[in-house]
């Protein structure tokens, strides 16, 4: 185009921009913007096709602060998103689906450059019809529609195909990558033309593949990260009349790459490039199918993985020399904010039933307790009781160490060799002071406490046993060389540490405690500001430094309502920015075999050289309630209501926990022995052993105490509330308004009975406590609920206390135990836990839902031994993965357990 043109052409833009220019559109757009019903699915009405069940139950009104001094106990975050919907303001919406504008008509003025038109002879009809047999189908015209507008409700159909066209005197082929006039105010879409058509209405058409900036997709307000010349080709497609063609852009192809600096030094000079994908359904931005050549096109090129320097596998510590390790093909797992370790352990689990050897390797997470809980069940694991951050900063110094000691990786990614022996050290310690005998650990931070956080080693001094081990500052062990040279030598050989490039997998669900409903100064518009969400930034950090080839984060589904998904769409560009394929999906633990509820986010993250892996179909057919944003619903893992679906029924409470013997309220005993043999499918799963679970945490199966029942002993109640527990009735449904002196008035409210005098228990305390009654406006039937074997519960919460929460056994006088919400959460019998009886109840419910984690633990497994088949986001899970469980369920017409009419 000459520069005449290109201001001729700005100047006619600019007139047909300008206030009062604007002329109606063409009527004639036939149904452009309704014409992809596969781009209109993956929109604003994708979500409400993918159910497991029938039908939605709408969220429960907001929950109120208890109201009452008398009930210390706060509801924690698990109970809040069962009660609380998302605020006004933190609503989204659903994805809008793009449409085009036509230009502003042009003046008659008989200019040759204001044409618009096909150039050529049209495509031979045999060929047309070959490749866009759509368009030639013919129509069944007992259906045939006619909207207000004139547009046929069904797809456009075609008269003719072109290769070329003219808009402005510039000449277009098929494969042009293209500027198309958006709204009025609205920057205008990218697209590539993959078609030219005339209409049967005689309109002229061209379809666009749509391509996203990072604002345009989940991402928006996180965008700033990205290169702003980055876009990501989409698969929505429409059709637009040839009149919103703009102009010619120049978008090149790169081959996706680890080193990110290699990249932009691979990226030629171009208007933008775009080496991923997106996908509406379930946020996906993934690796772009090998590129087939368009034709026409001379605008858009690619650049080669071969002219993009390292884009081979990352090397990991499982594939470089195992005589650090001692074993052979051993996938090494990092599982952050571990918890008493239920996801690590899960996708062992799952990933073992694949075919895949993975191993926690390392852990980490505050809670000492939890700790204590995950080194018991799994005692070949690194466990470390720090802060995340902290051991971020670890592992920073202990690369500057290993390279300092020449025991890091070389450049060619072969390890150096090094001595067994410890090295010498001459150097000679004054009289006086203590003789440091060895060094044993290694921290960042200030395990003591005294306001000074820096490296630190674990001093064994000469003489004196482990109970006399201090922790000294690396500065203070300047006459030491020789005992730290051999404390990292070692300790690189028996792998205590993840070095960059050594880790395959890290799992971990990162708490953003600071969107809790209870936090009244939640930062709605600027929520990473708040210390108490800043765990998803180091998280987010770890992944960056370690750069390990697969991630898969957890968290609550709150990251995704509160402030409009700010904190989910975080992570997701965070892992964009890093260049990992990214996928999101919101799964709902009963439907993976347990009689709970509990729906989960999931966040997939894979190097751009290894399989996204997908999410798994469900197994069980449980009702997938509301509660999601609208923007997100397209994100929940579940059939669409027209798929077949061959489904096991629903889990209830007496799946479950029927089996194990009665125990009172103030049981002590951690250990017992089973009262009977299970009595369901469930209960003979969760009996298996470490052997039959594929559980190799133990070099010996002996080590792991069998026949055993651990942990079934519940939250000691005081005498009150145990009081107030033994009169509520052992029926379904029955909770604090079956005791005397309340009633219910016709709107739920409960009220007390002017005609019963106030019952008071022994201590002179109240039966019926205030805070009951005034519990969510005194709407709630939760204070001392009692379940019912024919149940599912909502989730496994925290706390076992029973003041605003529906815990009590169906037919014992106490809230449930620590092994009955384990198998509700699906722990196995073997797995013991440590710490204080609400130290264990909080490892619970924190923890991941095993047999979900199991199910993602299996679709990693298919993707790093590149058994995935196709690049859908969903995959059914074999026959033969659920070993427990009832008769199947086929009907859609069969009325799901747990549904609820609206």
């Amino acid at each position: 185009m000459t520069t005449a043109a290109v201001e001729q052409r700005a100047r006619r833009r600019r007139k047909r921009e300008e206030p009062g220019a604007a002329s109606a559109a063409d009527p004639a757009r036939a149904g452009a913007e309704e014409a992809d019903p596969d781009a209109e699915e993956a929109g604003s009405d994708a979500g409400s096709k993918r159910r497991s069940g029938k039908r939605r139950r709408k969220a429960p009104a907001k929950k109120e602060a208890v109201g009452d001094d008398e009930c210390a106990e706060e509801l924690d975050e698990e109970e809040m998103e069962e009660e609380e919907e998302p605020r006004e303001e933190e609503r989204s919406e659903a994805p809008k689906k793009r449409v085009a504008q036509p230009r502003k008509h042009r003046s008659d003025d008989g200019d040759e450059d204001s044409e618009v038109c096909f150039v050529g002879d049209p495509i031979p009809d045999a060929e047309a019809k070959e490749r866009w047999p759509e368009r030639y189908k013919k129509k069944v015209w007992t259906t045939f529609v006619v909207n207000k507008r004139g547009d046929e409700d069904e797809d456009l159909k075609a008269r003719c195909h072109y290769l070329k066209a003219k808009v402005d005197g510039i000449v277009y082929d098929l494969g042009d990558d293209v500027y198309v006039k958006a709204g009025d105010g609205e920057p205008d879409y990218i697209g590539r033309i993959v078609e030219f058509f005339e209409g049967r209405d005689h309109t002229l058409y061209f379809t666009a593949q749509w391509f996203f900036k990072a604002e345009d997709t989940v991402i928006k307000s996180h965008a700033s990260i990205h290169d702003p010349k980055r876009v990501f080709l989409s698969d929505e497609k429409n059709d637009n009349i040839l009149d919103c063609i703009v102009s010619k852009i120049r978008i090149v192809r790169v081959a996706p790459n680890i080193d990110l600096d290699a990249k932009k030094k691979a990226i030629p000079d171009c208007d933008l490039y775009y080496d991923m994908s997106y996908t509406l359904a379930y946020s996906m931005f993934t690796n772009l199918p090998p590129e087939k050549k368009r034709a026409g096109s001379e605008t858009s090129s690619t650049i080669s993985s071969e002219e993009a320097p390292n884009t081979s596998k990352a090397k990991s510590h499982s594939d470089s020399e195992e005589a650090s390790s001692g074993e052979k093909n051993v996938i090494a797992l990092l599982d952050l904010y571990s918890g008493c370790g239920a996801m690590s352990t899960g996708l062992c689990l799952g990933a073992a039933l694949s075919g895949l050897n993975l191993q926690t390797r390392w852990a980490v997470d505050i809670n000492s307790h939890a700790c204590e809980s995950l080194k018991l069940n799994h005692p070949r694991t690194e466990v470390r009781n720090e802060k995340a951050e902290d051991f971020l900063a670890l592992l920073k110094e202990w690369e500057k160490l290993c390279k300092k000691y020449k025991v890091a990786a070389s450049e060619n990614g072969e390890h150096c060799c090094f001595d067994d022996d410890e090295a010498d050290d001459s150097s000679e310690v004054p009289k006086g002071e203590f003789e440091v005998g060895k060094l044993v650990g290694i921290c960042y931070g200030d395990p003591h406490n005294i306001g000074k956080v820096g490296l630190k080693f674990k001093v064994r001094w000469k003489g004196y046993g482990p109970s006399d081990d201090t922790w000294e500052p690396m500065e203070g062990l300047s006459k030491c060389q020789g005992k730290i040279e051999s404390f990292v030598r070692n300790g690189y050989k028996k792998n205590i540490l993840p070095l960059p490039g050594t880790v395959d997998v890290i799992c971990g669900g990162p708490p953003c405690q600071g969107i809790s409903g209870f936090n009244r100064f939640r930062k709605n518009t600027a929520p990473l500001e708040d210390e108490k969400n800043q765990q998803m930034v180091v998280f987010m950090d770890i992944v960056e430094y370690l750069k390990p080839r697969y991630v898969l984060m957890e968290n609550v589904v709150d990251i995704l309502k509160f402030a409009k998904g700010f904190l989910g769409r975080y992570a997701l560009s965070r892992f964009v920015a890093m260049n990992y394929q990214a996928r999101l999906g919101m799964m709902v633990a009963g439907c993976y075999g347990l009689p709970q509820f509990r729906m989960r986010v999931f966040l997939w993250g894979a190097l751009p050289t290894e399989i996204l892996p997908q999410f798994p179909l469900p197994t069980h057919d449980v009702v997938v309630r509301g509660g999601t944003p609208n923007e997100f619903e397209q994100n929940i893992v579940a059939y669409d209501e027209t798929q077949d679906r061959d489904l096991k029924k629903a889990l209830l409470l007496a799946d479950a926990i029927s089996d194990l013997p009665p125990v009172e309220n103030d049981e002590e005993h951690d250990e017992l022995p089973y009262a009977g043999p299970p009595r369901t499918e469930f209960q003979r799963f969760i009996r298996r052993s470490r052997a039959d679970m594929l559980d190799f945490s133990f070099d010996d199966e002996r080590t792991a105490a069998k026949g055993k029942l651990f942990d079934h002993r519940p939250l000691k109640l005081n005498d009150d509330d145990y009081g107030r527990v033994c009169q509520i009735p052992k029926r379904k449904g029955a909770n604090f308004r079956d005791l005397p002196g309340v009633k219910v008035g016709p709107d739920n409210v409960v009220e007390w009975d002017p005609e019963v005098e106030r019952v008071l228990l022994p201590s002179g305390k109240p039966l019926v406590p205030d805070y009951a009654m005034s519990f969510i406006k005194g709407k709630s039937p939760k204070p001392f609920g009692r379940l019912w074997w024919d149940e599912t519960v909502p989730t496994v919460v925290t706390r076992a206390e029973p003041h605003n929460q529906i815990i009590l056994h169906p037919e014992q006088d106490r809230v449930l135990t620590i092994r009955e919400n384990a198998r509700l959460q699906g722990f196995p019998d073997y797995y013991k836990l440590c710490g204080p009886i609400k130290q264990r109840y909080i490892q619970v419910g924190n923890a991941v839902a095993v047999p979900v984690a199991r199910a993602l633990g299996y679709a990693l497994g298919l993707a790093f031994q590149g058994r995935v088949h196709d690049d859908k986001p969903l995959f059914t899970l074999p026959k033969s993965f659920t070993s427990f469980g009832q008769a199947t369920s086929t009907s859609a017409s069969t009325k799901a357990v747990g549904e609820i009419v609206e």
